[in-house]
């Protein structure tokens, strides 16, 4: 899972991705302590000169896969922006979690190991800053009056209550293996999305 600039070279791209598999194979069975970067390297099957010429340590090594989760993420969301068939005003946020959902279903053993059970909390953090930059931006386009008259809750209570609700609800959806389909759960978090933060009109 990787979203290096295109003219890096393939090799490199290869062995972060073997690193990262590694990483997460063993996460599954040992806590984030007990992982060396000689065990990474023998899951991977790469010398440690080679990790070090990737990571300077793991903390450096979880950082950056943090980061490019959400970078990904990010890059998912403003392509769905782009593509987005605009059928009516709430399909852009629908069509945005509906492509958001497919990508985490896509990865869900990454994020299965990295939220839903050992819950790093860089890993959940970075989520949830992205989560509540994005229904912030929501919310901005409404009348903030209107919010809180129609609902009696600040709209910064509202943001973070719908953040940490939408990642819980992956938590629990990866945790459940998933019972819905992206597109069901997208529509059902976008309803209660659309009650948390109703139309002005």
């Amino acid at each position: 899972m990787s979203t290096t600039s295109p003219r890096t070279d393939p090799r490199v791209l290869r062995t972060r991705q073997l690193i990262r598999e590694a990483f997460i194979d063993l996460l599954q069975d040992i806590e984030l302590e007990k992982i060396t970067v000689n065990r990474i390297a023998e899951r991977a099957t790469i010398n440690r000169v080679t990790f070090y010429l990737h990571y300077r340590d793991i903390p450096d090594m979880v950082e950056k896969i943090a980061d490019d989760m959400i970078q990904q993420i990010e890059e998912i969301l403003n392509d769905a922006s782009n593509e987005s068939p605009v059928r009516d005003k709430d399909w852009p946020i629908l069509y945005k979690m509906q492509k958001l959902i497919e990508h985490i279903a896509d990865h869900s053993k990454f994020y299965k190991v990295l939220l839903a059970s050992k819950r790093i909390p860089v890993f959940t953090d970075n989520l949830m800053n992205l989560m509540i930059k994005l229904i912030t931006e929501r919310a901005q386009k409404r009348e903030s009056a209107a919010v809180v008259s129609a609902t009696r809750v600040p709209t910064d209570i509202a943001i973070w209550y719908g953040s940490s609700a939408f990642i819980g609800t992956i938590v629990y959806w990866l945790r459940e293996d998933m019972p819905y389909t992206p597109a069901f759960l997208a529509k059902q978090l976008s309803l209660l999305f659309r009650l948390q933060l109703p139309d002005t009109n």
